[in-house]
Parts: C-alpha cells; structure tokens; sequence
C-alpha cells in the first residue's frame, strides 16, 4: 500500500520546479492530485505528463491564489470531484526583489498577493472541509530567507515569515481536531526561478552550503510527502530547513 494511497492532495504553483515535483510525489505515492497554476495550459501539460507517468487521477486548475474568488472556485470544484481534502501544499509563489529604497508599493503588493494572501485564501478556502473530515495535512512552503533575511527582498522575506507563522497558529488552532499545519523552507534549490543568475553569482551561493550543491526539487518533494503522510502523524508546527546546511 502506497503511504498516500487514495489521499486528496492540492498543490499550488504546481506546473513547474518545486511545485510538479511536490505532485509528482504525492502522485506516485497513490494520491489523487489537483495541480493549480496561473495559466491553464502550463497546469494541463503538468497534470497530463504526471498522470502518464504514475497513473494517478489528475486536475489541473488555473487559479489565481492572490484572488479569494478565484480560490474559492478552485477549490469548490476539487471537492466536487474528489469529495474531500487530505493535504494541502500552498507553493505558488514569486519573486520581485529590490533594496528597500528602490522597491515600488507595486513590487511588494504583488509579492505579498501572492507569497502571503494567497496562502490564507487557499487555506480558508478548504478550512472547513478540513474541520468536517476531522483530518488533513497543510504544508507552507517557505524559505530560509523567511527565517534569516537576504539582501533585496523585504517583499519575499516578509511573506516567507508569514506562512511560517500561519503554520505555527494554523497547528495550535487545528491539531485539537486532528489537522496538522508545518512548514518547509527550502535553501538554494535548481528550478528555473534562478535561470537568470550569472554563473558566477550561482557558483558563489553554492559555495556557502556545507555540500557544495544545489537542492533538488525532488528533495524537497520527498520532505512534503513525509509531512503530508501518516508517517509525520505526530509533527505539528514544525519549520523544516531543507538547505544542504546552508543556515548552520
């Protein structure tokens, strides 16, 4: 028996990177995955190319997490089709770094939209189904700059510190009812959001982590699936550094 064998799991910004390797996981260890992204066709490629390759039952849904309607919508429709909620992975997220003096309000609305709000939409959205069933796994991904700081990125660092605070009050208000609520933060992981970087700069953050590698999406895939599964039946509030080191 597969450790999520027949489990509903809804993962957000899951077309690409860290987000596909989180449904991907959860599709091979049984689950019944529902793949939210801003643009339908990336969401129908994942959820095609996933369901091919593990035979799991696939949605995929273009959702925009900043948008409370839009979540609602999306979220309506998965118990329509599934009947319930076992997991909830909220990953969408983006980037739109700046020092603190050069940052615009459109810079740190859109940041906070999405990395923060659209954390809290998609939770509220499936709180009370949740409550119903007694049961269920929220996982936030965050990151070591929620924990630490970094340079140009008082938008991203702010919203990272908030979902492991929601984490944190989400366990202590739902795990009387059996819903646990942690968070991952992930260091410098190999997904197309650093493309951009110089080699140099890449190979100097490298140099900072203990392995002297990157991380692989499918490292931290294989952190939320323990969280999402009845292996991690006693971790609650929990803020799991998966980084290689980096923050030691």
């Amino acid at each position: 028996m597969k450790r999520m064998q027949d489990k509903v799991v809804v993962v957000t910004g899951a077309a690409r990177g860290i987000g596909e390797a989180i449904a991907r996981r959860c599709a091979e260890e049984g689950a019944k995955v529902a793949l939210w992204d801003l643009r339908q066709q990336d969401a129908d490629a994942a959820a095609a190319a996933i369901a091919a390759d593990t035979g799991a039952e696939t949605l995929a849904q273009a959702v925009d997490v900043a948008s409370a309607a839009a979540v609602n919508a999306a979220a309506a429709a998965v118990l329509a089709r599934f009947g319930r909620i076992d997991g909830l992975v909220n990953n969408a997220g983006i980037v739109a770094d700046a020092q603190l003096k050069k940052m615009t309000e459109e810079q740190w609305d859109r940041v906070i939209g999405i990395n923060l709000k659209g954390v809290y939409n998609c939770t509220r959205a499936f709180v009370d189904a949740f409550l119903a069933q007694g049961s269920g796994s929220i996982v936030n991904i965050s990151s070591v700059v929620g924990v630490y700081g970094n340079f140009g990125q008082t938008n991203y660092a702010a919203a990272k510190a908030g979902v492991i605070g929601m984490a944190k009050s989400w366990a202590k208000e739902l795990g009387r009812k059996n819903i646990r609520a942690n968070a991952i933060c992930p260091g410098f992981i190999a997904t197309p959001i650093l493309g951009d970087m110089p080699k140099e700069v890449l190979d100097a953050l490298i140099n900072e982590v203990p392995m002297k590698r990157m991380g692989q999406p499918k490292e931290i895939a294989a952190s939320v699936a323990f969280l999402l599964s009845d292996d991690a039946s006693y971790v609650n509030g929990a803020v799991l550094e998966v980084a290689g080191g980096l923050t030691i």
